[in-house]
């Protein structure tokens, strides 16, 4: 039976406040299916008779009021009768803890089933409509495993190792970020209160309303200040790693609700930078700006020159999509910032780095700038070394290469870049020009490959660009001259890329949930949108794209998922860490400066 074939669950989380649970039996399972519904703030009911032997804990939590205990066998009518009032009394789910083999077990389901009541059975995956994953819950946090009834003790074990690479507190960290969402809410609600002028609210209504509202600002503003806020909280739960997000603290909530105002770029005034010494005081250290590529996403591809200056480093200020593995590697002790960039705030979130970063050199801070690849390539690299020139710092700027997702992506979908007979040059494109505008397409070219980066999110536009001379996008502007104006025209000589181009999406290349899907020009659009987005992604075109892995005939695409490591057994699952502290064990001539 393959994979495909397999019937799997719908997982959900059900809130079962005031549920009436109905447990029918006496056993040790029985005790444990009513410590699970008083958890979850549902009101068991155990049905067994006068005469079943209790298990001591059922006992101790009849005695105590907590289970009541119906003394008597099980009728049908139970599961109509004894509900809530608010559903015609009809009970919320029942659970049956005698097993497959007992013939009550069969009829409780049947009957469940006919009147469209959840039912569980011990051991019996056939006569449930609903499972009990393995759960582990640390607050608001929960996390289930379910093996869909073919073993439970391998699930408990599954979920063991989840919950073993979690750091702890993770369960306060997600109350804290709740706080912080709750928090954004309330005052978006209340600034819209009043920007509606809703003067009928009472007093009591109108006590937290904002003091620094202004009648001049536009409903406009206020939805645009509310989605940049809200982007930035998903940036912080997307992009932080989890360990930091563990441990922040209440006061790094307040910090976060009062650095993110209408315009990001002013949240850089609160920074601690702005309270360190004055570099011109005469025991002031001499700053340094590194401008490092963090590679595609494994750990296991940062460059030893990266790693040093993470270790080395006064302050970090890292792009959004730098994976948490390499943001893992930074000491706790070192001041970190994502970059706030998003649709629409890059550049402000551009000048709120470049503003830290300049506070922190001028204060002799060594600040890296740590970008996701390579720096140079689509990262910006270059525009920073222009800016740190004219502040007067060229001599004190250094760039370190970061290897690219532009040539390793594909590589880690087992497509070479250039194959002998196939491809023997490669492009690297932008999805993306400036400002969002789009970039002029490439021409066809038989042995070309092409890698687009930042284009997934325009990609059914892309596809037309390069395969349509009609497409808006594709039309080139004739410069003026004495006798025309300047005039856009449609350039019919580019040559068109077929539809049946072999080409590739590939996202989260390196890190753990890597997916690769496999397709044609004409399909790929389709594919992005049946699958899902899973940034940061890129496209490659080309036939180099099945040079080693054939299409599937049969089917307009195909998905694979997971990272297959970096090819070295010993080295996959370790960090740069480890792979130092190995080096440093071996001897004399394993020494190395960290």
């Amino acid at each position: 039976m393959t994979s495909a074939s397999i019937s799997v669950s719908l997982l959900t989380a059900v809130d079962a406040s005031s549920h009436v649970h109905l447990i029918v039996g006496s056993n040790p399972l029985a005790a444990a299916r009513c410590t699970k519904s008083l958890q979850v703030g549902a009101k068991p009911l155990l049905i067994a008779p006068e005469t079943a032997d209790l298990h001591y804990a059922l006992q101790r939590r009849i005695e105590n009021g907590e289970v009541k205990w119906l003394r008597k066998a099980f009728e049908d009518e139970d599961v109509l009768r004894l509900g809530r009032d608010e559903i015609n009394c009809v009970v919320d789910a029942v659970f049956v803890t005698s097993g497959p083999r007992d013939p009550l077990s069969t009829h409780i389901s049947q009957l469940c089933r006919r009147n469209r009541i959840p039912v569980n059975v011990a051991d019996a995956p056939s006569l449930c409509t609903f499972s009990l994953l393995s759960t582990h819950t640390d607050g608001p946090l929960q996390i289930g495993v379910t093996t869909n009834g073919r073993g439970c003790k391998l699930s408990s074990r599954i979920r063991r190792e989840i919950v073993s690479t979690l750091p702890p507190q993770l369960g306060a960290a997600c109350s804290r970020l709740g706080t912080i969402r709750r928090g954004i809410q309330e005052e978006d609600h209340h600034s819209h209160l009043a920007f509606s002028g809703a003067g009928d609210l009472d007093e009591e209504e109108s006590v937290d309303q904002s003091s620094t509202f202004n009648k001049l600002v536009t409903e406009a503003d206020l939805d645009a200040a509310k989605n940049r806020r809200m982007r930035w909280l998903s940036q912080i739960c997307e992009y932080w790693p989890l360990r930091r997000l563990a441990n922040i603290t209440d006061a790094d909530v307040e910090a976060v609700m009062r650095s993110y105002t209408a315009n990001p770029a002013s949240a850089s005034t609160s920074s601690p930078l702005n309270h360190i010494p004055n570099p011109s005081s005469p025991n002031a250290k001499k700053g340094r700006i590194i401008l490092a590529g963090s590679g595609p996403g494994h750990p296991d591809l940062l460059t030893r020159a990266t790693h040093k200056a993470m270790l080395s480093a006064d302050l970090i200020l890292a792009d959004k999509l730098v994976p948490s593995g390499v943001l893992d590697l930074i000491p706790r002790r070192t001041p970190v910032h994502i970059a706030r960039k998003f649709p629409g705030n890059a550049d402000q979130a551009q000048e709120e780095l470049l503003s830290m970063a300049l506070a922190g050199v001028k204060a002799g801070k060594t600040v890296l700038r740590l970008k996701q690849g390579d720096p140079y390539l689509y990262g910006r690299g270059g525009e920073e070394y222009e800016f740190f020139r004219k502040e007067g710092y060229e001599k004190d700027i250094c760039v370190l290469p970061g290897i690219t997702s532009a040539l390793s992506a594909p590589m880690f979908a087992t497509i070479p870049a250039t194959q002998r007979g196939i491809s023997d040059q490669v492009l690297i494109c932008t999805g993306t020009g400036r400002k969002g505008k789009p970039a002029a397409p490439p021409e066809s070219v038989a042995t070309r490959t092409v890698v687009f980066l930042m284009a997934l999110h325009r990609i059914a536009a892309l596809v037309a660009d390069l395969t349509t001379w009609d497409s808006p996008d594709a039309k080139v502007i004739l410069p003026a001259d004495e006798a025309e104006p300047e005039k856009e025209v449609i350039d019919k000589t580019r040559k068109l890329w077929p539809l049946s181009t072999p080409c590739a999406v590939i996202e989260r290349a390196s890190c753990p949930d890597q997916r690769v899907i496999r397709t044609t020009l004409e399909f790929v659009a389709r594919a992005v949108e049946s699958e899902g987005s899973r940034p940061p992604g890129l496209l490659v075109v080309g036939k180099a794209c099945e040079a080693l892995v054939k299409g599937d005939a049969g089917r307009k695409w195909v998905v694979e998922e997971g990272f297959r490591g970096v090819g070295f057994e010993e080295f996959v699952g370790m960090g740069v860490e480890e792979l130092v502290v190995g080096e440093s064990e071996g001897g004399e001539e394993g020494k190395v400066d960290a």
